[in-house]
């Protein structure tokens, strides 16, 4: 083998550009419909057999391809989309390397036909022909169709690494769901060996947007989320997060995009992952279809061969942004809210029913936390725990009001008490029918609330050690502490760099100071040179609070009287997030009047 340098040929070059581009049907199908989009097709075709191995067709009604363009269209790095570096620095289209097109065709067999904008005759050209310089006439509608058949046939190696026809081809219908959540306003048709898969109509309007959602995730997602809505500045995150009580056991319906791209980020995922931290049950993942929309120049997409990731200018305001957004989002929900309801269909998502909470729940959340102590109940904590006793008769006691009175009163989003079974639930009736209701659960979470606004009032109260602790770290960490200290304030820490790669940790929160200080200060420190912030303490001090709210709720059996139940909804109703408990199981259910009927057969 020779060693000399030299020259290797086009098509070398392509098939070696085709292995970041092209791993299996799917990305084909990703490249071609991102073309079609950037051509401002309102309407797309997608017919593909045995997968995506055999062939995949894609026809579009978009703006088409000039003849003049075709061969060029099949020669490394040609793009319309691109003229410039300041066009590179504000990239608005899908695509825009001019790569996708001739590295399928140097792994496939690939024809393409198109019809430039308002010229009446169309044109056609494949790979068998490029040599040749063989443009043909045809005959086609407006628009552009590209045809790959027999993927990877002169790459062997590749081909038998691709899986079944039923793998391929579930790959390559999730990439053309995704497609579908980002451009509401294409129809796309989705056709496996003739047989219709999809058809997802274009939707101009919310109701529609919320149609062609339930019909790529599953109506039960839409029927469980929420839609927000939120912008600062030049940032703006919209779309839809699901409840946390329909989560999932993997992060299987998690859609991202960023000015209308697909990504799959890790900022993004720790952002949404933090913003659930509260409320999402131990191991569960969280739904979600949500976009991101910032200035094009404030982003960089060309930071991944297969542009699945993107990276950002200011890394740490995004994150920032994305966390508050939603964090607050799931703050805002309250039992008033017109369709913040739970019902039976939550729990097919396979979270566990809580049938009681007790102080093993909160322990066990606890284990693996090496930053948390055991915390004594605080006074504050011992006070909420007589609060529900002491209510006086003047709460409302739907047991002395007559039917008439009940009836002219504005019946609250939870009801009214009318029983407790078996010392742990409260059976209440509102006007939709029967709400059940954990009574621990929900003063767990009450509880947990109020002290979280007492301590965010008051501020993180610190300690100083009263023997300073040195670790080593990088010498990447170390400068990081001594350029914040700012940020180590904030969270109640003081570190000061004490050698080229150690750092010495003099103060730390009063609630931690028992716990393991240095593998707090690592992963804070982990998490900043990752993230750009960190959560840690926060999420420490959180579960010591949560422990003590546990410990400072109405436990199970409990007798609790009318008037105290219909205080402890009317404090749902006011709590933020008051829809799970600390652990992140649900605190109550909904049960229609129509679902009542349902289980008696009534109306038959």
């Amino acid at each position: 083998m020779s060693n000399r340098i030299h020259v290797m040929s086009d098509h070398l070059v392509n098939q070696i550009a085709a292995g970041e581009v092209v791993e299996r049907p799917a990305s084909v199908v990703k490249e071609l419909l991102e073309n079609s989009l950037d051509a401002k097709a309102s309407r797309i075709e997608v017919d593909v057999e045995q997968g995506g191995i055999k062939s995949i067709r894609i026809r579009d009604d978009g703006f088409g391809i000039h003849k003049d363009d075709l061969k060029l269209s099949l020669s490394s790095h040609a793009t319309s989309k691109i003229n410039s570096l300041e066009d590179l620095e504000h990239v608005k289209s899908l695509g825009f390397r001019g790569e996708a097109l001739p590295s399928i065709a140097s792994v496939s067999r690939l024809s393409l036909t198109s019809r430039w904008r308002d010229e009446a005759e169309a044109w056609s050209i494949n790979t068998s022909s490029i040599d040749k310089f063989d443009v043909r006439p045809a005959a086609h509608a407006g628009g552009t169709t590209v045809e790959v058949r027999d993927l990877f046939y002169n790459v062997p190696a590749r081909r038998k690494f691709l899986r079944a026809e039923k793998t391929e081809f579930a790959h390559l219908e999730d990439v053309v769901k995704r497609i579908a959540l980002s451009h509401f306003n294409v129809d796309i048709t989705l056709r496996h060996n003739n047989r219709a898969v999809r058809q997802l109509r274009k939707a101009d309007d919310r109701l529609q947007q919320e149609k062609r959602i339930a019909g790529v995730c599953g109506p039960a997602f839409i029927e469980n989320a929420v839609f927000i809505d939120y912008a600062i500045n030049e940032l703006r995150l919209w779309g839809w997060v699901g409840r946390p009580t329909f989560s999932r056991s993997q992060a299987d319906m998690q859609y991202f995009y960023v000015n209308g791209r697909m990504v799959r980020d890790k900022l993004v995922t720790h952002a949404i992952r933090q913003a659930y931290h509260d409320v999402l049950y131990h191991g569960r993942h969280p739904a979600y279809v949500l976009f991101l929309e910032l200035d094009p120049s404030t982003v960089d997409v060309n930071a991944h061969p297969g542009k699945h990731e993107v990276r950002f200018r200011q890394s740490r305001s995004v994150h920032d942004f994305i966390f508050r957004a939603i964090h607050k989002s799931l703050a805002d929900l309250r039992p008033d809210d017109a369709d913040n309801h739970l019902n039976a269909a939550v729990f097919d998502t396979g979270l566990a029913t809580p049938a009681h909470h007790g102080g093993q729940a909160s322990v066990h959340s606890r284990a693996a936390d090496p930053y948390t102590r055991q915390a004594p109940l605080s006074l504050a904590v011992a006070e909420q725990m007589s609060c529900y006793r002491q209510m006086n008769a003047a709460a409302l006691d739907l047991e002395g009001m007559s039917q008439h009175e009940a009836e002219s009163e504005q019946v609250p989003p939870l009801g009214y008490a009318r029983a407790q079974l078996h010392g742990i639930y409260i059976l209440a009736e509102n006007v939709q029918g029967l709400v059940l209701v954990d009574m621990h659960a929900a003063h767990e979470r009450i509880t947990y609330e109020r002290l979280k606004r007492s301590q965010q009032d008051s501020g993180i109260q610190t300690q100083p050690l009263l023997v300073p602790i040195t670790i080593d770290v990088s010498e990447k960490e170390a400068a990081l502490v001594e350029a914040s200290p700012e940020i180590f304030a904030e969270l109640g820490l003081e570190a000061d760099r004490s050698g080229l790669e150690s750092v010495r940790i003099r103060q730390v929160p009063v609630v931690l100071a028992q716990g393991d200080s240095e593998a707090l200060l690592r992963d804070v420190l982990s998490d900043l040179v990752k993230h750009g912030s960190s959560t840690r303490i926060h999420q420490a001090l959180n579960e010591v609070l949560s422990t003590m709210a546990c410990h400072g709720s109405v436990r199970a059996n409990r007798k609790l009287t009318i008037p105290e139940m219909n205080a402890l909804l009317r404090d749902m109703e006011r709590t933020e997030r008051s829809g799970q408990c600390n652990h992140g199981r649900p605190t109550w259910v909904q049960l229609s009047i129509e679902e009542l009927d349902k289980l008696f057969q009534r109306g038959r």
